[in-house]
């Protein structure tokens, strides 16, 4: 590693001490990089302890803010890190184990170290951010979104053109960016149906215009433009729809509906109702948008709102930028975490990120919690209740659809890697030691005691294979007794795949609470199987999970993929146990009727149910469709047994 530690073109609010520490490193052999040294012994590695040189250069750290950057053997740079006090920051990575295996991977790891100090916390900060963009260390939090978003553009000609673009390079005025680029149509398709700007690419101006170099397009005739190419509206009159475009892209728009309301009423007044008519169009269109857009109070002038959100080891800060209560800037940057960063420290990032991005500094910002950094200048909110709260709910919502559609998108793209993320997910909630790539669930059904059956479901990967479903019909069992009924259906199930040398699944649900499941217990401890397969219980009434032997249910995030795997399973199993149920029903009842027909035998009847499939249409069949199925003889006794009167 060179001694040039700072990035190009970075620069700080003051003078900062620059102190880089000795270049050599502490094991320069090429090899595993936890070899012993005569200054390195085997204990010291086992509890992340530096060797002599790094010791030395941790205890003559300043008491300062910095920035200090961790080095391993080939001198390359492994993290990034800033600190309020150097000295105390460092050594909390040498003096105890931490609980994040990844961090001790990464002290281990270490064998050298330069270090920067700065005049503030926040100038740490924004040296951080530049640091890691141009050393890209493998266990810094990684910000994954660094795309271009598409902006709304009104260009700087005698006659503006609006559209969307991801090129700043045309000279304009620009709005945005918007995340979602539904949004940006949504606010263009307005503009475009109520406001006459031109959607051609020619390049207007009065001496072309004059010449009569163009002619009307169809948009002209549709009314979609005002027909500026052929001096059919004046650049004055041009100007006024522009300034209105200008006033909805910048957020002004419950004063434009204010203005556009007033404009409709004067016109009526003086009976000009056609132009009033066409004034109102505009301004239900625009009162419709601000009741999506407008997501604050009005007149509430400018303020910025960040929201955090995570799932797993990602986390997203969703930004958004209001001016009277409407959405003008709105932007999600997603993190993925190495170590174990707090909220605080990645919101602290977003704070930066978005501020050079859009190159802007912020006075009042609207945060769910106080950022891990004093940041000069900015008074922060953390609202509890309120207007503050519900735009702070607004903008979780956001980022948590945004989590949700990267993660459709990705699965769509790799489905293998998305069934990866869900079965590790599953292990983890339901505490499992392997993951449950196949999954049985099993229910009981039946009518007081009456034709009592019991269906199994599989699902593998999460998604259901029909082609394993089993139906069961309860033998040993009399009376509605589900907890028996459980027991004899998971020794048939279970004793037969053990016979048949096939593999048991990672994990069986029983539809039901702790009756069934301590059901199920004994039917596993009884086969020697308990320990081999995992168990659980779902009750219906609040979606509980039950574990053996805990007497306190599990209960699962409502939103949570495993949960909705569960669920699914135990409805899945509900309906196939529910169908297989009452066609047996029915076809007692079928059978029961059919032999209180004197003449009509065992092979009659079947053969009836087989050709009319039910009781109904037996009854409502005609003389000549029973003597098509079962010959004019036994047809006329039973046609004589529903139809008496005839």
């Amino acid at each position: 590693m060179s001694d040039k530690i700072l990035p190009d073109n970075f620069s700080l609010s003051q003078p900062a001490d620059f102190i880089a520490g000795e270049g050599r490193l502490i094991n320069e052999e090429k090899g595993f990089p936890l070899e012993i040294t005569p200054d390195r012994t085997r204990e010291d590695l086992f509890y992340n302890r530096p060797g002599k040189q790094l010791r030395d250069k941790i205890l003559a750290l300043p008491e300062s803010p910095g920035v200090y950057l961790y080095i391993d053997r080939r001198g390359k740079v492994i993290y990034v890190g800033k600190a309020k006090q150097l000295k105390r920051r460092v050594s909390s990575y040498f003096n105890r184990r931490h609980p994040s295996s990844r961090t001790n991977l990464l002290v281990r790891n270490i064998v050298d170290m330069r270090f920067i100090v700065v005049p503030t916390e926040e100038d740490a900060l924004n040296l951080e951010n530049a640091m890691i963009k141009e050393y890209q260390p493998r266990y810094n939090v990684l910000l994954k979104d660094d795309k271009s978003y598409p902006q709304i553009v009104v260009t700087a000609e005698p006659f503006p053109r609006v559209f969307m673009t991801r090129d700043t390079s045309v000279k304009g005025k620009y709005y945005g960016p918007y995340t979602n680029s539904q949004s940006a149509k949504v606010v263009l398709q307005l503009i475009r149906d109520y406001f006459p700007i031109r959607s051609c690419r020619h390049a207007l101006d009065e001496e072309s215009i004059a010449r009569g170099k163009y002619r009307l397009c169809l948009d002209y005739h549709i009314q979609k433009c005002g027909g500026a190419c052929c001096a059919k509206v004046t650049r004055e009159q041009y100007a006024e729809s522009v300034a209105k475009v200008k006033q909805i892209l910048s957020g002004e728009t419950i004063l434009l509906e204010r203005q556009l309301k007033n404009e409709m009423t004067a016109l009526a007044e003086l009976l000009r109702f056609e132009e009033a008519q066409s004034i109102k169009e505009k301004y239900e269109a625009v009162k419709k948008y601000n009741a999506k857009s407008v997501i604050g109070t009005p007149d509430s002038g400018d303020s910025d709102l960040f929201v955090y959100v995570e799932k797993d080891d990602t986390a997203c800060v969703n930004f958004m930028h209001l001016h009277n209560g409407a959405v003008v800037q709105s932007l999600n940057l997603e993190f993925r975490r190495r170590l174990a960063e707090t909220p605080a420290e990645i919101l602290s990032m977003a704070i930066v990120e978005i501020g050079r991005r859009f190159e802007r500094t912020f006075a009042d910002v609207i945060v769910p919690f106080l950022p891990d950094v004093d940041f000069s200048g900015i008074n922060f909110t953390v609202p509890k209740r309120g207007d503050k709260k519900k735009m702070l709910e607004v903008g979780e919502k956001n980022a948590r659809q945004y989590l949700a559609d990267k993660e459709k998108i990705a699965e769509k793209l790799d489905p293998e890697a998305g069934v990866a993320r869900l079965m590790k997910q599953m292990q983890s909630d339901f505490r499992l030691n392997v993951e449950p790539r196949h999954i049985e669930c099993f229910d009981n059904s039946n009518i007081q005691g009456t034709n009592p059956v019991a269906s199994c479901v599989v699902f593998r990967n999460g998604k259901p294979c029909k082609r394993d479903y089993r139906h069961f019909i309860i033998k040993t069992v009399e009376g509605p007794d589900d907890f028996a009924s459980m027991k004899e259906v998971l020794h048939r199930r279970y004793s037969r795949m053990m016979a048949e040398g096939e593999p048991l699944p990672q994990l069986v649900v029983v539809d039901g609470g702790k009756g069934q499941l301590s059901a199920a217990v004994e039917a596993f401890d009884e086969m020697g199987i308990r320990g081999q397969v995992a168990l659980i219980g779902i009750a219906k009434r609040l979606e509980e999970i039950y574990f053996p032997g805990d007497t306190l249910p599990l209960y699962i995030d409502k939103t949570s993929r495993s949960l909705k795997v569960i669920q699914a399973l135990r409805d899945e199993a509900h309906r196939f146990g529910i169908t297989h149920h009452r066609l047996r029903r029915s076809k007692t009842m079928l059978v029961s009727e059919l032999g209180d027909i004197k003449g009509v035998g065992k092979v009659t009847a079947a053969t009836l149910r087989s050709h009319f499939r039910s009781m109904k249409k037996i009854r409502e069949a005609s003389l000549e469709q029973l003597t098509a199925a079962i010959g004019a003889a036994k047809a006329s006794l039973v046609y004589a047994h529903f139809h008496p009167e005839r």
